[in-house]
C-alpha cells in the first residue's frame, strides 16, 4: 500500500529537485554544485524517511501478527479445556460405578481436577483412569471423596 505521506514527501521531493535544476541553469559553477548537493541532500533525507516509515510500518504489521497469533492460541486453548472436560464427563457417564452427576471436571491447560464423591475406593481410582486416557490430558488431580456406606 502506498502511503499518502510518503508519496508527497517523494514528490515534493521531487519538485523541489526540478526547481534546484532549473535554477542551475542561469547560476554559477559554485551555486550549481552548492544547489545539486542541497537537491541531492533532500532527495537522500526524503528516501530515508520513505524507508524509515516502511520499517515502522512492517514492524507494526508483525506485532499486530504476534499478538492475533497469541489470542488465537489462548482461545484454542479454551476451546480445548472445554473439549476435554467434556470427554472426560463422557467417560464418568458410561461408567456404572460413578456417577457423572456427582462428579464435578475442572480442565485448566489439560490439567484436570475431579471433585466430589465415588461410590468406593476403586471406582475413585478408576476415575483418575479414564480421565487419564482422554486425549489432551496432561495431569489428574483427583480429589473425589470415598462415600461413607449408609449406616442402618
Amino acid at each position: 500500500m502506498n502511503n499518502p505521506r510518503n508519496t508527497r514527501v517523494v514528490g515534493m521531493t521531487a519538485v523541489g529537485a526540478l526547481v534546484a535544476s532549473l535554477a542551475l541553469a542561469g547560476c554559477s559553477k559554485t551555486e550549481q554544485t552548492d544547489a545539486r548537493n542541497n537537491a541531492n541532500d533532500a532527495v537522500a533525507t526524503a528516501e530515508q524517511k520513505t524507508r524509515d516509515a516502511g520499517a515502522d510500518a512492517k514492524a507494526g504489521m508483525e506485532r499486530a501478527k504476534d499478538a492475533t497469533t497469541n489470542a488465537a492460541a489462548k482461545a484454542g486453548d479454551k476451546v480445548d479445556d472445554a473439549m476435554i472436560t467434556t470427554s472426560v464427563k463422557t467417560e464418568l457417564a458410561k461408567d456404572s460405578s460413578l456417577s457423572a452427576l456427582k462428579i464435578n471436571v475442572d480442565t485448566d491447560n489439560g490439567k484436570v481436577a475431579l471433585k466430589g464423591t465415588a461410590p468406593s475406593t476403586a471406582a475413585r481410582e478408576h476415575a483418575t483412569v479414564l480421565a487419564q486416557n482422554v486425549k489432551g490430558v496432561v495431569s489428574v488431580d483427583n480429589q473425589l471423596k470415598v462415600q461413607q456406606p449408609d449406616k442402618m
